[in-house]
């Protein structure tokens, strides 16, 4: 490792299906809360590789062996592009979240595929990944995992708050970090923008056009999760089967689907974080301004907007945090937000194999 410094990679595919998102940090090593990102892209998936990972969630356990041997040297070649592009030199380690297939936690069950040794043979370099897995063996949520960096990395906020395919916050309760899932954002969002043949709802423009349906509204607010204390988290299963079959029962237009639950996903958050003078708001669903303009209005908070690198790449640069706290052995997995039976340092580390 370097002197002063670490140089990491930092890979995370969110439930959306956005793409690939790559940083290239750097941290200080005597001060844990200084970072600093030199390269960030986002890889979009072919359509071949969206669909296969949207219908792995009906993989038989061989057929998830392939698909983790198979995405891992994607990742791999993904990443050695970026590598190659950016001319990158000098690299620490890489941490990978891999893309999550299966979330039950309540059935011990998490999976995220992307083998790391074939990305570690790929790239020749040190791998950490696996991040949820022991969490999830120790009787917690395996999720979520970002308020570690959230607390560490951006200590000024009352409350980080991301809005990907779910929406996720995590705050200081009573010198603890508490944090959960709130409601889905884009997993839902981007499934009815795509019936309308857009990739997603660019600005929130087709939500705008519709009407609540006060009926529907009130369905989704009833859902038994948001009685649920944390920790608490959600997966792409429970999408499937409370919020998508309720929808449908109403029979109502897209745009009207997509006003409601832009209203609903407002009316969720702003239950959390009312009234606060410093949020911190990231992921892609800070440029759908619609949804913002709603969260603000229920909320009646200060949303802070950091860089767009920070935005976009928040959750990859911490997955990069989580994988320089396992190598130094560190507690990356807190059982305030995760309710395990302990704080843990989680991780698979994965060398490079040596090829006769």
């Amino acid at each position: 490792m370097n002197e002063n410094a670490l140089f990491a990679i930092g890979l995370m595919s969110g439930t959306s299906l956005d793409g690939i998102d790559l940083v290239y940090v750097k941290f200080l090593e005597e001060d844990l809360s200084s970072f600093d990102i030199l390269h960030a892209e986002t890889i979009p998936y072919t359509a071949a590789w969206k669909q296969k990972l949207q219908n792995a969630i009906h993989f038989s356990s061989r057929e998830l062996g392939v698909l983790d041997h198979s995405y891992g040297k994607h990742l791999g070649n993904t990443l050695q592009n970026f590598i190659s592009n950016y001319q990158i030199k000098t690299i620490d380690f890489i941490a990978s979240h891999g893309h999550t297939v299966l979330h039950q936690p309540q059935k011990g069950i998490t999976l995220q595929v992307g083998g790391g040794q074939e990305i570690a043979n790929i790239t020749q370099q040190k791998v950490v990944c696996d991040f949820r897995t022991q969490d999830v063996l120790l009787g917690g949520q395996g999720a979520p995992l970002v308020p570690v960096g959230d607390a560490l990395l951006f200590p000024s906020y009352e409350f980080c708050l991301n809005l990907g395919g779910f929406s996720n916050v995590s705050f200081e309760k009573e010198s603890e970090r508490i944090a959960f899932d709130i409601c889905p954002v884009n997993i839902v969002l981007n499934y009815y923008a795509n019936k309308m043949g857009c990739e997603y709802d660019a600005s929130g423009a087709i939500a705008a056009q519709g009407e609540i349906n006060t009926a529907l509204l009130a369905a989704l607010n009833a859902l038994d999760f948001y009685k649920t204390a944390a920790p608490k988290s959600l997966g792409l299963e429970w999408v499937q089967k409370e919020i998508l079959p309720l929808i449908a029962k109403y029979k109502a237009s897209i745009p009207e689907i997509l006003r409601t639950f832009v209203e609903h996903i407002a009316l969720q958050i702003a239950r959390v974080v009312k009234d606060s003078n410093a949020v911190l708001i990231t992921g892609g669903g800070v440029f759908n301004t619609f949804l913002m303009e709603r969260i603000k209005y229920w909320s009646q908070s200060k949303v802070a907007q950091p860089s767009d690198a920070v935005i976009n790449y928040k959750e990859a640069l911490i997955f990069a945090f989580l994988g320089r706290l396992r190598i130094e052995n560190q507690v990356n997995c807190l059982k305030s937000v995760t309710g395990a039976r302990k704080d843990h340092s989680s991780g698979v580390i994965f060398l490079p194999e040596v090829l006769d």
